[in-house]
């Protein structure tokens, strides 16, 4: 049996988003890339290594501006695309530590053309 600090070690050393089948991008309040999972890392493979870059570097201006809001304004932005004929959903949102707004995360999945909607 693991003790509570060793449970706690352990979840530390293990990355759970790894191999998602969705990409995720997160960067610091900053806006430095800290985090991406392999989906992500593949998604951008033509940009390079992009951990430790800034996000901006990566947007035109007008989602520079967007980043920016969310970032100061601690909003939610939520969309989908048809990127090179496949459908994704787009969600970007702060993360916080104690309350505090400490950068931005970005999930990014391919969504079916005929996706199902339920109303329940």
């Amino acid at each position: 049996m693991i003790n509570k600090n060793g449970f706690e070690d352990y979840i530390a050393s293990i990355d759970i988003f790894k191999e998602l089948n969705f990409a995720i991008t997160i960067c610091d309040k900053s806006l430095k890339i800290v985090y991406m999972n392999d989906k992500a890392m593949d998604t951008f493979k033509e940009n390079g290594y992009l951990i430790g870059k800034n996000l901006l570097d990566c947007h035109k201006d007008a989602s520079k501006e967007k980043i920016q809001f969310l970032l100061d304004e601690g909003k939610t932005n939520v969309y989908t695309i048809d990127k090179k004929g496949v459908n994704k959903l787009i969600y970007q949102t702060p993360w916080y530590k104690e309350g505090k707004i400490e950068g931005l995360i970005e999930i990014s999945c391919e969504i079916p053309k005929d996706m199902p909607h339920f109303i329940r």
